[in-house]
């Protein structure tokens, strides 16, 4: 890094007085230095080297003393301007990282989920003309639908998880950028998603051009997909009990959509509660003005 890039900066490197911390350390030339090692011999001999431009501060596992003052304007001032930003870009980087990787493992969960059902439809079919639908075939798809209606719901936790976590990133991201307003007001109308993590700032990010859809984006989302198709599943596995009681044909159409509909409607129960429960211990901390 050129000289003139560490000119009035201060930097605190531990292990100073040998190996990598000692070449960090005669390598920061132009930047203040305090160095902290254990060996204050090698520690003098670096500051007879360096002058003025580096303050040693002696520590061991023994005994620790007081922070130099180099050490301790470190611990009040903070980070300097320069470096602030690269502090919150990292954070950024790393919420984004975070993000892509939890909605890439969300969509493998479903491209699996939907394939299991769709192989399950295929082997039901077969095994029903080998079978001729008797006893046997009865046995099998309640095996088959009990197997796929427990690895849809543990699908749609998954889902949901993912959709509170992805909440919590975009909360994160927004709270970042509030940081860099506070950095450069000026780049704040060159936004496009929000430095506010109130409600509205939170649809801005999440949905800039359609504003907020409170109703219609959780039932366009992939949580209410999985939902629905679990809802067909446990309604069909219903009906395969009333048929393996000798259930008649009206009854049976009754136990699949009771079934059916009481798997949606405990599942949008369970959701709308998480939601509030969420809501109500959330605070925004950097909300819009007004």
């Amino acid at each position: 890094m050129p000289t003139q890039e560490l000119s009035g900066t201060t930097a605190l490197v531990t292990g100073a007085s040998r190996g990598f911390g000692r070449a960090v350390t005669l390598s920061s030339r132009g930047a203040h230095v305090a160095g902290v090692a254990r060996d204050p011999g090698r520690l003098e001999e670096l500051h007879a080297q360096l002058g003025g431009t580096f303050t040693p501060a002696g520590a061991s596992a023994r005994s620790v003393g007081p922070p130099t003052s180099e050490v301790s304007q470190l611990r009040t001032d903070g980070a300097p301007p320069s470096v602030r930003p690269q502090l919150l870009a990292t954070e950024h980087w790393s919420l984004l990282a975070t993000r892509s990787t939890a909605q890439s493992e969300v969509l493998s969960r479903i491209t699996t989920f939907l394939t299991l059902v769709s192989a399950s439809i295929v082997s039901l079919a077969l095994v029903g003309q080998f079978t001729r639908f008797d006893q046997r075939f009865v046995t099998f798809a309640l095996v088959l639908l009990g197997m796929l209606v427990l690895i849809g719901t543990l699908t749609q936790m998954r889902v949901g998880n993912a959709s509170i976590e992805d909440l919590a990133h975009v909360i994160g991201m927004n709270r970042l950028r509030a940081a860099y307003v506070e950095l450069d007001p000026g780049i704040e109308r060159y936004l496009v998603t929000s430095a506010h993590d109130d409600d509205n700032g939170l649809w801005q990010t999440y949905n800039r051009l359609g504003g907020p859809k409170p109703i219609w984006q959780p039932l366009a989302s992939s949580w209410m997909f999985i939902a629905f198709v679990n809802s067909g599943l446990t309604g069909v596995l219903a009906a395969l009990v009333a048929v393996a009681l000798d259930a008649p044909g009206p009854l049976v159409g009754t136990v699949a959509a009771a079934g059916g509909l009481s798997f949606l409607g405990a599942s949008v129960a369970q959701g709308i509660r998480r939601y509030q429960r969420i809501r109500r211990r959330y605070v925004a901390l950097f909300p819009a003005p007004g």
